[in-house]
């Protein structure tokens, strides 16, 4: 009998070593407070057992068995079964065995991952992000189906509809959203035409940059930005808002009550969408032209006058119809989208973040697929 260490309340083994076989008598207090000699313990049995047969670690001297106790002894036991070697429990207390079970059920090694080629990996990630883009597709369309349900009742039933939340969201998204998308649209404007006057004038054609700010504003870059604003400004507010909400169950509570959370949170938040977008579309489009034709008289020599009256020969009315027509469809998208993501919002800050966050980057990429259906759409119109 050879003595690895004893103490009185301490951890302490004992090892008996009978022909081809190892028995190790495991004594002591096995817990948390005796962590470092309970891991150098554990290190000197898997030393002693080197090169033996199989192992029997006799438990049944413990004196008292924690969570770290147990979890290091499972973990030994696990060491030597990598080396070849049977490792066994004996002698285990009913109580002790139940916690050895439950450290054996919860694991604490990570599962060996099956090694597949890059090709392969990688063709499975676009598999499922592809189911994933098809399931986000039959949501929205579901959802969409549900908002129209809940404008139809509004519709037939307008004492059902709440006017203050309309004004409400009607002031959050258009009245408060008036200066950045000014300020936005005028530098973005002053921008353009900056870069246009600064290509154009190498081949003596300055004076186009006025078509260029004109149509490139009125028909896409006014609504573009807008929208992108909107759906960072005002999308993941409302997406913050309903997860909040969801968060705190009082979604639930709104159907105990007897009300559609469609028709209160929805709908009067899509409406102020679909209202404030193309106000705000409209206003974008004024800002920017003015910061075109600021920067074309201090930088391009254009005078007001000229600017202005180059700019009617350049747009017509279709021009301008154009970003306005897009401006209630987009807005349409970034509701659902906003809406959707706060409603799948589960009971965790995590969640919250992490839908918010899809919420904006998914409207944002919906904008830009609209807008792009938009554009091939007018010009197989040839409006």
């Amino acid at each position: 009998m050879a003595g690895i260490e004893a103490m009185n309340s301490g951890p302490a083994i004992a090892v008996d070593e009978r022909g081809g076989d190892m028995r190790f008598v495991v004594s002591g207090r096995w817990t948390a407070p005796h962590a470092a000699e309970v891991e150098r313990l554990a290190a000197m049995l898997l030393e002693e057992a080197r090169g033996g047969g199989s192992v029997r670690i006799d438990i049944s001297e413990i004196g008292r068995l924690d969570t770290l106790g147990a979890w290091v002894l499972d973990r030994t036991r696990h060491e030597l079964g990598d080396r070849g070697q049977r490792a066994d429990f004996v002698g285990a207390r009913p109580e002790h065995q139940t916690l050895l079970d439950e450290i054996a059920y919860r694991g604490f090694q990570e599962p060996s991952r099956a090694k597949n080629l890059h090709i392969v990996d990688f063709l499975v990630d676009v598999g499922r992000t592809v189911v994933e883009v098809g399931k986000d597709f039959v949501r929205g369309v579901s959802f969409l189906g549900e908002v129209v349900a809940a404008l139809v009742v509004v519709l037939f039933n307008p004492r059902r509809f709440r006017f203050p939340a309309l004004v409400h969201q009607l002031e959050h998204i258009a009245f408060r959203g008036v200066p950045i998308i000014a300020l936005i649209s005028f530098l973005v404007g002053a921008i353009v035409a900056q870069q246009g006057i600064f290509q154009l004038q190498r081949f003596g054609a300055t004076p186009f940059v006025v078509d260029l700010v004109g149509i490139l504003i009125l028909r896409e870059l006014a609504v573009l930005l807008t929208s992108i604003m909107i759906a960072g400004r005002s999308g993941s507010a409302f997406t913050a808002e309903i997860g909040s909400m969801k968060m705190r169950e009082e979604v639930d509570a709104l159907r105990v009550m007897g009300l559609d959370p469609v028709q209160v949170l929805i709908v009067p938040r899509v409406l102020a969408l679909i209202i404030g977008l193309p106000l705000l579309t409209f206003l974008s489009m004024m800002s920017a032209l003015l910061g075109g034709g600021l920067v074309a008289w201090v930088y391009g020599g254009i005078s007001p006058e000229i600017f202005l009256a180059r700019l009617q020969g350049a747009i017509v009315l279709s021009t301008f119809l154009v970003g306005l027509i897009k401006a209630p469809f987009m807005a349409l998208v970034i509701g659902l989208i906003a809406s959707l993501e706060g409603l799948a919002v589960q009971g965790s800050a995590e969640s919250l973040g992490r839908q918010v966050t899809s919420s904006v980057v998914k409207s944002i990429f919906m904008v830009i697929v609209v807008d792009g259906l938009f554009a091939m759409f007018f010009a197989a119109i040839d409006y």
